[in-house]
């Protein structure tokens, strides 16, 4: 999630601060929908589980086991001496037994006894051996950024690697590609001193910096079988940055419709980039999916642009927060070229400037804000925007369980307040025969499908309601917004689901697919509106204040928690579900009305946000926090979940009812690592023999004053604690255990 408000930017020896402000794209719901008002769990009758399932990770669609055997079981204290323990690495832990990780603000990742935390993948590394190395003194090029690694880490996947075919394979953890977001950057520490302007204009090297930092890695590891070490392999013919002026493509409902004409392709079959990427997902025929989340802010639209605008247009630009007189986040618009075109700067404006939209840049917003297929093995190909997903600010997408046969379904939250949750159901029904089919599979299972919103009803049941033009009202005649097509439907999905009703959620944030039984987690990360402009209910029941640092009070539902659904029958085609609320947020010293969860100092956290199960069922959950953080730095936990209905009713602290899922024990959720200074965690994937757990550090050192006065030195201090000098970097971290043995086994 996008935190930073404001950018500075230096002139001459003056600090000027840009107009820009995230609010303009995280709060543009001003429909009437419900938010959860009045709503009660009951209980919920359950159906056997399905025993015919894959799990929602990739690892396990093309095995139903994986190689891996007489690992320890994992007793942090048993480092040597005594015979490992036989285990199932693929078997769930019956609990977690790994020494909990206290909470702290020092500056480094901390990790269990017995575990240790390698920087592998920082902000401006080289992943060519004809560019050298990072250099805090000595800033690359911009243009270098094209062979470097970009900023901001988030979402990430694994994907094993077949020395022999050179393709997928989930059986493989020895050798594979991790591939990765960089969803934005901290500018005051990717240039040698910050963001500069000169007469109101960006630097060319500053803004290819900063395009290029933006986007995907794709990179390839190797890991030692007996050591457990992960190394970048520097010359791999894989590695590839894919950037925010990276040729995509076009599939699905939209393309080729007018909303999504412009100068670079006036037949709307491609554009220019992807940025703002923040969760991820992947495909079962081994593909990787990257959202746009906070795409709006990237775009200017001067004064007077509305006089030159339909109503329609005007209703939808409002609706995603781009109205009349917006400023950029990163001014990219105001270069004046000398090393590339000038077409790529101008296209950050959004203002009508021709007769027709072929000929200028007004939709250029509407080619962002997709879901994003890349194929890592297939560089020759450009990536895919699958526009049948709908448009808005993707946080995440997830694949339901893989089972033959079965109809995919593909889930996402919108992270805004007052948004929705959706998912898409693929016409086609799975064939394993489908794995290694790159875009092809994605064109089979992406393309075609139904697109739903979410509704939760007030007896613990819900709907999801088809996104489709000529049904529920999605036609010309609807009153807010008249819907010609499905491309309309899909490109303005938000204004599609005011339409039909669809319940207001609280920044929908990463989700997560339970693979025992096909459950839906949601994590909303926090709300300092709730109890104010959004009443309290039972799915969202919480309106407390809380001491930040003794001064500030902090309002609202302060701490987040985690939302779970489970489909109707267990079928990814249902269109009911019903849901409970799984965990809460909470300190633990809270009161028990507030800490609804009975979270310890062992497992305490605030702000959910990545979120993701491994093969076996173990539930990883991160934190982005500014609440809890003058007690501790952001974290991740590991969770041995339940299912819908296993807790019971309770009232919060302001009096409202809702249901609880059975509380937590320091066995069934516990903190397994904590973040250097002022980072969010984010992004988690694993090898498939469990052995190796990387993770991103994100923005650490965000508050600085300045690019000379760090207030973190990360990741240097990882291996030099006394570090007081370097820049703090993004960077990708691969955790293991001592032993060689299985994480969290």
């Amino acid at each position: 999630t996008f935190r930073t408000t404001v950018i500075f930017f230096r002139k001459n020896s003056m600090t000027e601060l840009s107009p820009y402000h995230e609010d303009q794209e995280l709060d543009n719901n001003t429909s009437d929908n419900i938010h959860f008002r009045d709503i009660l769990e009951q209980h919920i009758s359950r159906r056997s589980l399905i025993t015919k399932t894959a799990s929602g990770a990739v690892a396990l669609t093309l095995a139903s086991t994986l190689t891996g055997c007489n690992d320890d079981d994992n007793n942090s204290s048993n480092n040597g001496g005594t015979p490992p323990t036989p285990v199932d690495p693929n078997k769930k832990p019956e609990k977690l037994n790994f020494s909990p990780v206290a909470k702290n603000l020092n500056d480094i990742v901390t990790v269990p006894e017995g575990y240790e935390a390698t920087v592998l993948y920082a902000l401006g590394d080289s992943i060519n051996p004809a560019y050298g190395a990072w250099d805090d003194n000595n800033i690359p090029s911009g243009l270098s950024f094209e062979y470097r690694s970009g900023d901001c880490h988030d979402g990430m996947t694994f994907f094993g690697l077949n020395s022999s075919t050179q393709r997928y394979d989930a059986n493989v953890s020895e050798r594979g590609l991790l591939v990765m977001n960089h969803e934005y950057i901290n500018p005051t520490f990717l240039h040698p001193k910050g963001p500069t302007k000169v007469d109101g204009r960006r630097p060319e090297d500053e803004v290819i910096r900063e395009v290029n930092a933006h986007g995907v890695s794709v990179i390839e590891i190797k890991k030692d079988k007996t050591s457990q070490k992960v190394e970048v392999v520097k010359n791999s013919v894989f590695n590839r940055r894919i950037t925010g002026s990276t040729v995509m493509d076009f599939a699905g409902a939209a393309a080729g419709s007018t909303l999504l004409a412009t100068a670079y392709s006036p037949a709307a079959r491609q554009t220019r980039g992807t940025h703002n990427n923040c969760g991820n997902g992947y495909t079962p025929w081994g593909t990787y999916l990257t959202t746009e989340e906070n795409f709006i802010g990237y775009f200017a639209r001067n004064k007077g642009d509305d006089l030159k605008r339909t109503k329609s247009e005007i209703i939808a630009l409002n609706r995603y927060g781009l109205k009349e007189g917006s400023s950029s986040r990163y001014g990219w618009e105001t270069v004046k070229a000398g090393v590339l075109s000038q077409d790529l700067y101008d296209r950050w404006n959004a203002d009508v400037k021709a007769e027709t939209a072929g000929n200028d840049y007004r939709n250029a917003p509407n080619t962002f804000g997709w879901m994003v297929e890349i194929d890592p093995f297939d560089g020759r190909q450009n990536p895919v925007k699958r526009t049948s997903l709908g448009r808005f600010a993707h946080e995440d997408c997830r694949t339901s369980r893989v089972i033959a046969g079965e109809n995919l379904a593909f889930y996402m939250g919108d992270d805004s307040r007052g948004e929705y949750i959706y998912k898409f159901v693929s016409d086609a029904k799975w064939d394993p025969k489908d794995i290694n089919g790159g875009y092809a599979a994605g064109d089979k299972y992406m393309n075609a499908g139904k697109l739903y919103v979410a509704k939760f009803n007030n007896d613990g049941t819900g709907q999801w309601i088809e996104l489709a033009f000529g049904k529920n009202g999605l036609n010309q005649s609807n009153s807010v917004y008249p819907f010609s097509s499905q491309a309309d439907v899909v490109t303005f999905a938000r204004l599609a689901a005011d339409a039909v009703g669809a319940t207001k959620m609280d920044r929908p944030e990463w989700c997560a697919v339970n693979p025992e039984n096909g459950e839906v987690y949601v994590t909303l990360t926090n709300n300092s509106n709730r109890g104010t402009s959004y009443p309290t209910d039972a799915a969202n029941p919480r309106n407390y204040e809380d001491k930040y640092a003794g001064t500030k009070t902090n309002k609202g539902n302060v701490n987040g928690h985690i939302i779970r659904l489970r489909e109707t029958a267990d079928k990814t085609t249902a269109e009911s579900f019903n849901w409970d609320i799984y965990l809460f947020g909470a300190e633990a010293s809270g009161a028990a009305n507030i800490n609804l969860s009975g979270l310890t100092d062992n497992n305490d956290l605030s702000s959910p946000d990545g979120m993701w199960f491994d093969p076996r069922g173990v539930l990883w959950i991160q934190t982005d926090d500014g609440a809890y953080t003058d007690v501790t730095n952001c974290m991740m936990l590991a969770a041995l979940p339940g299912q819908v209905g296993d807790g019971a009713k309770a009232t919060t602290s302001n009096g409202t009812e809702t249901l609880v899922g059975k509380k937590v024990t320091d066995e069934t959720l516990r903190r397994f690592l904590v973040g250097p200074k002022e980072c969010e965690i984010t992004g988690v994937t694993m090898t498939p023999d469990y052995k190796a757990i990387f993770i991103n550090v994100q923005h650490p050192g965000e508050d600085s004053a300045d690019y000379a006065s760090p207030s973190s030195n990360w990741p240097a201090t990882q291996t030099n604690p006394s570090n007081k000098t370097a820049r703090p970097r993004s960077a990708t971290v691969v955790i293991t255990r001592k032993d060689g043995g299985v994480i969290a086994g």
